[in-house]
């Protein structure tokens, strides 16, 4: 059936797999002879289970800067926080753009993700509230909102004392991503992209 007059792009720009979701394109070069592309469903259960991601960012000078953290999928997006004076704090500040990757050390079998985006921090308090509920169900850690923050009692503050513990301010971050690859290795090796405008996805 033919698609309706006034939405046709919306239609062709919207690749969806069997029950609607975003279809990957198979990069050919990077894959094995005959290899399908990673499907959407085990890419997000990554992106969902990882207990941990590294965020990369870019310092004001241009260096790279790689840093391990825990993060949370909700709304179609990544969630991470830190502390308001740490160098991926300070890094977004200057430049929101950003790579989340989690996967494996394997070479035989896993799934690596990588998520690229930029980072939009998130003040609203009901939105922080379900975060930190999504925090304290995934990992056991619980943070209180108030001020359009995280606050963590536990984390050592700057400047504490071994074993003292401090209530710390964290800055929460969003991540929607405009590209997403997956490396599956295994009986055969695959890289998937998906690209995305507005949280919807688009044609390669």
């Amino acid at each position: 059936m033919a698609a309706e007059p006034d939405q046709p792009a919306a239609e062709s720009a919207q690749p969806v797999e069997p029950g609607g979701a975003p279809a990957g394109v198979l990069m050919t070069d990077f894959s094995s002879p005959g290899a399908a592309p990673t499907s959407w469903a085990d890419a997000l259960a990554q992106l969902q289970g990882a207990e941990i991601f590294w965020l990369s960012t870019v310092r004001p000078d241009g260096r790279p800067h790689v840093t391990p953290l825990i993060a949370v999928w909700a709304d179609g997006a990544l969630h991470f926080c830190t502390g308001r004076t740490e160098r991926k704090a300070l890094n977004l500040a200057a430049n929101p753009g950003c790579v989340l990757t989690t996967g494996t050390n394997l070479l035989s079998a896993g799934l690596d993700v990588v998520l690229d985006g930029a980072a939009e921090r998130i003040t609203e308090h009901h939105l922080l509230q379900r975060l930190a509920d999504r925090w304290a169900c995934k990992y056991d850690w619980h943070f209180e909102v108030r001020d359009g923050a995280f606050w963590d009692s536990e984390a050592p503050a700057d400047g504490s004392e071994p074993g003292e513990q401090a209530t710390v301010e964290a800055y929460v971050f969003r991540v929607q991503p405009t590209t997403v690859y997956a490396y599956g290795r295994g009986e055969d090796y695959t890289a998937t992209r998906w690209r995305f405008e507005d949280g919807a996805s688009v044609e390669p």
